[in-house]
């Protein structure tokens, strides 16, 4: 039986926005790129004739360009508005996709996708900022968690897919679908009516927004907790292949695996509302680091590797929407500025983490690479519980 109070409570409890669902298309299709490389790497070294690190240099190039396309651009969007700026990026992305498939050398593809992070660099903080203003009082988290399901989506309908096309068809496919993708999310936001709203004077400098109370020990948690995602991740599909003798198409169900543990997570992101994102995050972090152990220690076995996958994404899932929630909370009016200051540190992250791990994974292994990651993820949990000192009041 329901009593009154209960009715009252689930009647004020706020749905989540339908502009949140279109965000997470347009999470999806910038996901699928950036974590495309990866399973489809080996089928992309061979055709170039060169090797699997060699070409993740790609992703790399990737990672740099979002990080200082989110450093000096992604300020614009507290003045020119989110929506527009997210437009534009889009359509930037889908011309560096189509480049990617038409890449002749590995050269041109590590350019062409040096265009798509500056263009992912300008979207990444959009979306995020966008997704927080819409968030209605007391379902912030769930809000943030729909849009952040994109992820799954670009796992599980990009990524997957995205190997077993690269076996059947060729991995210039995967580039050319993935364009197709992000020409349709332009279209999605034409049709639609996301706020764009604008601030007056002069774009929040990166550096000022440095100064906000808190934010540096997020931001280096952030660093650490990408720097090992996409060590792991990027080296992930040829440890299937080469290590564990699996065909390319076998990396889809570890994208698969990754994306339904992130997708389930979402079920509970309530928790995070109900105990709080500060209190929550060291917890997360501390989580991500158990299963980096777990996933070294079954490193030889296939099956416990993609269980063990999939455990990796529903803590993550965690880490990520508590990371975007205490950062997006810390000033709103610079909230695009420090979302471009996360993607910044996001993206280089990349950078760090698939040429760091890069010698690491060709000289002691991939569980070598899982133990590193479980290190940096102690540091993420340390930043997370940091507490900055209250200000002297004079």
């Amino acid at each position: 039986m329901v009593n009154n109070d209960q009715v009252v409570t689930l009647a004020a409890r706020p749905s989540i926005p339908a502009l949140a669902y279109l965000l997470t298309g347009c999470i999806a299709v910038i996901g699928s790129n950036s974590l495309v490389l990866g399973p489809i790497a080996p089928a992309v070294a061979a055709s170039f004739a060169t090797s699997v690190p060699a070409v993740m240099v790609a992703s790399a190039a990737f990672g740099l360009g979002t990080s200082a396309s989110a450093l000096f651009l992604a300020r614009y969007i507290d003045r020119v508005g989110a929506r527009r700026m997210l437009q534009g990026a889009l359509l930037l992305l889908a011309i560096a996709l189509v480049a990617s498939a038409l890449a002749p050398t590995v050269v041109a593809l590590v350019a062409a996708q040096s265009v798509a992070g500056i263009a992912a660099g300008v979207a990444m903080p959009a979306i995020y900022a966008s997704s927080a203003a819409i968030a209605p009082p007391g379902r912030e988290s769930g809000t943030i968690g729909v849009v952040l399901t994109g992820w799954t989506l670009s796992m599980v309908a990009g990524v997957s897919l995205s190997a077993v096309l690269a076996d059947l068809v060729h991995w210039r496919a995967v580039f050319a679908a993935v364009a197709l993708l992000a020409a349709l999310a332009v279209a999605g936001l034409t049709l639609t009516s996301l706020s764009d709203a604008r601030k007056s004077g002069p774009a929040p400098t990166p550096l000022g927004a440095l100064t906000v109370p808190g934010i540096v020990p997020l931001l280096v948690a952030c660093g650490a907790f990408m720097t090992a995602f996409y060590g792991v991740y990027g080296y992930l599909g040829d440890h299937l292949h080469q290590g564990l003798g699996e065909p390319v198409s076998a990396n889809g169900w570890a994208a698969l695996a990754y994306g339904v543990g992130f997708g389930a997570a979402a079920l509970l992101d309530g928790v995070i509302d109900r105990l709080g994102a500060r209190r929550v995050m060291p917890f997360a972090y501390l989580l991500v680091a158990v299963v980096y152990v777990a996933m070294a220690a079954v490193s030889g076995s296939f099956g416990p590797t993609l269980a063990m996958v999939a455990i990796w994404g529903l803590a993550n899932h965690f880490g990520l929407n508590v990371l975007v929630m205490r950062l997006a909370a810390l000033d709103p009016s610079r909230r695009g500025t420090i979302m471009g200051l996360n993607s910044s540190v996001t993206y280089l992250a990349v950078f760090v983490g698939t040429t760091g791990f890069g010698p690491l994974y060709t000289g002691f292994g991939f569980a070598a690479c899982a133990m590193v990651a479980a290190l940096l993820m102690l540091v993420s949990a340390l930043a997370a519980a940091w507490r900055s000192p209250p200000p002297i009041l004079p």
